[in-house]
């Protein structure tokens, strides 16, 4: 598996794991009424060689960061953990964008206490709150990325104009934005990664489960996106290879880009060594053809 430095200085595996798939519907509470499950699952992904952990203070809330403290602290050299702040999860599909300066302060503190860690290697602002100042958001990273409490800042569901003023102000080392073989409304911003060597980590890199036949990127998901045309594509690519339609569209992901680095999530074993096998899949240029016209 290829290695993006992300921030520059940070390697890690361009396929990751995501913890959303650790909480429970609507991205509240736990997923499994066992831990230890959950637990297992992220030790699993380590061991098999991921290297970037993305997380979120709002899955479950604070759940996702507790069950990635408890399986993996003390964290073994290389391992990059992500983690977002910016939202208040206030039940079950339900939350406010929060993005004070003592808001994110607090909200930042309470993840390091969390992830017992005194730096995070990225913290992203899960939204841009528009009732606050950008520089003032950004500021209070920079602020916290100069007491040594962030390494790299990051962004997610943002557009190439935000992206562009956002760079002025701080480093930017990553974007989490809405992106896979069927959803593409973020070209434009992975283009700009691409110029500027931001890492872009895209969520639902499954299309939240209908690209894989329902197995999920971590919320449920299901049915076959967009129809028998891109059903038909997936399969036909997937039957060539020996592989499922969910490891063709992780492929193609690792394909498309060098700077996107999916991370998607799952409550499951098998899922997670399916997931984890699609970065062995080398695409051919008919296949990249063929699954690039679906867009």
């Amino acid at each position: 598996m290829p290695e993006f430095p992300l921030g520059g200085d940070l390697p890690v595996r361009r396929l990751g794991f995501g913890t959303a798939g650790l909480v429970g519907p609507g991205y509240w509470g736990p997923r499994h009424d066992d831990p230890h499950r959950s637990v297992a699952l992220l030790r699993r992904a380590v061991d098999h060689g991921v290297t970037l952990i993305d997380t979120a203070d709002n899955y479950g809330p604070d759940v996702a960061e507790e069950l990635v403290a408890r399986a993996l602290h003390p964290y073994p050299e290389g391992l990059v953990i992500a983690t977002k702040g910016g939202v208040i999860r206030t039940g079950p599909d339900g939350w406010h964008i929060a993005g004070r300066p003592t808001d994110l302060r607090a909200m930042c503190e309470a993840s390091l206490r969390r992830l017992r860690t005194d730096t995070l290697g990225l913290y992203q602002l899960h939204r841009l709150d528009p009732d606050v100042p950008m520089a003032d958001q950004l500021g209070t990273l920079l602020d916290l990325q100069r007491e040594g409490k962030i390494r790299h800042i990051g962004l997610d569901s943002i557009d190439a104009a935000e992206l562009t003023r956002a760079r002025e102000i701080a480093p930017i080392a990553s974007v989490q934005n809405r992106y896979n073989v069927l959803d593409r409304a973020a070209e434009d911003v992975l283009e700009l990664c691409e110029q500027e060597g931001i890492a872009f980590l895209p969520w639902f890199p499954l299309g939240n489960g209908a690209l894989a036949g329902g197995a999920g990127d971590g919320q449920a998901g299901g049915g076959q996106a967009g129809g028998t045309r891109v059903g038909d594509a997936l399969g036909a690519v997937a039957a060539r290879h020996g592989a499922t339609t969910g490891q063709i569209a992780l492929a193609w992901l690792l394909h498309r880009s060098p700077v996107l680095l999916p991370t998607p999530g799952t409550g499951s074993t098998a899922h997670l060594d399916e997931n984890l096998a699609a970065g062995r899949i080398a695409l051919t240029e008919g296949d990249l053809a063929l699954l690039d016209a679906l867009a």
